[in-house]
């Protein structure tokens, strides 16, 4: 058992370190350059928690496989057996919503939009998104709905939700709402509700059970942006954003055991509110074997102590630096800013972990079809061309608007011609890209840069905004992959059907 345990470690650990080991690099390349100046104190936190990331990412990937993977894939394929479509929707619906509320990464952007919207009510209003959407997102499998004509119905309600938004004169509102949508799927929702999908495409997916796998997240990553922009309308007056401290000390001295345990609170809740649910299920309707909950049992403790870690290296040692580095690279130059943010849009994916979740699941379904590697690549130029177009935004100081509209109608655009489990997965990647990480390095880094460019008074309209840009360019990254695979067969065949219609008569061997 415990020779298992230290082998499966042991891989996952590798993993880690090619995953977190580039942004640790590039932090200490530009320590040793004129561009930064990181006190001692700041570069030894931060690898410090580099060395926290790894072991927490390696041992949520684990406690991810052991089971949040194996509880939603239960969850899923046994209600689906009860043939009681009512119960499966409503319990969607519950489960959707304990799940975002309770989900860190979300925790992360209300702690720093506190100012700005009351955390409570925005974790109940974002649930209340996430719950509808993935309600509508299983009832689509349940009765073979199309999801890129489900997508370009919900982005064309959204766009008309903006409208009245940009009209109520409360335009601020939209860089929030859309960043939103990317942080509510994180490490504990993304392997639940891709797992939830998979268990309910294989019993109820029919010939498209691979297509059908995905698209939840899809579709749970436009529920919080409607939710919030639905706020804007009715929000009045002022909106005021004051920068958080990001200080090393600010998760040092006094304050370290207070902030190790309200993120252990914060996935305590999260794991409470998935196990009694799972549990509930399980007396009635699952009957998952009891070697297999002792799994479970065994997994969630890997989960809960690997996202404690992950999360608190987060905010210690990654927050400040990512803060630090986005002021003292933009005083440099407006354009090293550009260049160093595609350079960390590209490494920062690469340690999100519900990105590895999502990844070796497609290699998985697709049977190797579309790869890990050809997805991470996909992923990692798709994320760091949104930082880079996100630090030209600020700098330029234009609303987010003129990237998103276009942006997601290319993506709505490109479903049209690529195979839907392309599509899926795409808009899937989205979301999943956007994860703690994003807001806990990206956002800073976005923050200091646009306290120095264009002032604090300008960091919610124009620093926010960049989580919803690292979520949107997978979705045509990805797509284009698809496009290429098609162009690709379809070149292929034609070059074998002419050789089939040159061929020499000689060369043709007749069977009497």
């Amino acid at each position: 058992m415990l020779r298992t345990f230290l082998h499966a470690l042991h891989i996952k650990l590798q993993e880690s370190v090619l995953s977190v080991v580039p942004i640790a690099l590039m932090v200490v390349l530009l320590y040793f350059t004129p561009f930064v100046s990181l006190t001692a104190r700041e570069l030894s936190v931060f690898l410090f928690s580099t060395a926290g990331l790894i072991l927490g990412i390696s041992l949520f990937n684990l406690g991810a496989d052991l089971a949040m993977t194996p509880m939603g894939e239960s969850i899923g394929s046994g209600l689906s057996k009860t043939n009681r479509v009512a119960l499966l929707l409503v319990i969607v619906f519950i489960m959707g919503f304990l799940v975002t509320i309770a989900e860190p990464d979300l925790s992360v952007l209300a702690s720093q939009v506190a100012d700005v919207v009351d955390g409570t009510l925005l974790k109940g209003i974002i649930g209340l998104g996430v719950g509808l959407l993935l309600l509508l997102a299983v009832a689509r499998i349940i009765f073979s709905k199309n999801l890129a004509q489900m997508l370009m119905f919900f982005y064309m309600l959204l766009f008309s939700l903006v409208a009245v938004v940009i009209l109520n004169g409360n335009s601020v509102f939209l860089p929030l709402a859309f960043d939103s949508g990317g942080v509510t799927t994180g490490p504990i929702t993304v392997p639940f509700i891709m797992a939830l999908g998979v268990g309910i495409a294989t019993t109820l997916g029919g010939k498209n059970q691979g297509e059908n796998s995905f698209g939840l997240i899809a579709l749970c990553s436009v529920g919080p942006i409607l939710a919030i922009a639905a706020l804007g309308i009715v929000t009045k007056g002022e909106l005021s954003y004051t920068v958080p401290d990001y200080s090393v000390e600010n998760g040092l001295g006094e304050a370290f055991w207070p902030l190790i345990a309200s993120v252990a609170n914060e996935i305590l809740i999260a794991l409470t509110c998935i196990v009694a649910s799972f549990m509930v299920l399980q007396v009635f309707y699952l009957k998952v074997s009891k070697q297999k909950l002792r799994q479970i049992g065994v997994g969630l403790v890997y989960t809960f102590i690997g996202l404690l870690i992950f999360l608190s290296s987060v905010t210690i040692g990654y927050m400040p630096v990512g803060f630090r580095l986005g002021q003292q690279l933009a005083e440099t130059s407006w354009m090293a800013i550009v260049i160093i943010g595609f350079v960390v849009g590209t490494l920062v994916v690469l340690a999100e972990p519900a990105v590895h979740v999502l990844n070796h699941q497609v290699e998985a379904i697709t049977n190797g079809t579309v790869s890990k590697k050809a997805m991470m690549l996909a992923l990692s130029l798709g994320v760091g061309a949104s930082l880079a177009l996100s630090m030209l935004r600020i700098h330029y100081g234009f609303s987010i608007l003129y990237y998103v509209v276009p942006g997601y109608l290319l993506s709505l655009g490109l479903s049209l011609f690529v195979p839907g489990l392309y599509t899926a997965i795409a808009f899937d990647s989205g979301g999943v890209a956007s994860g703690p990480l994003t807001s806990g390095f990206i956002l800073p880094f976005s923050v200091g840069a646009c306290s120095v460019l264009q002032g604090q008074g300008n960091i919610l309209d124009l620093a926010f905004g960049v989580v919803t840009m690292v979520a949107m360019t997978p979705l045509i990254t990805i797509q284009v992959l698809g496009f290429k695979a098609i162009a690709t067969a379809g070149v292929k065949r034609r070059i074998a059907m002419k050789q089939i219609m040159t061929a020499d008569d000689d060369q043709i061997i007749h069977f009497m």
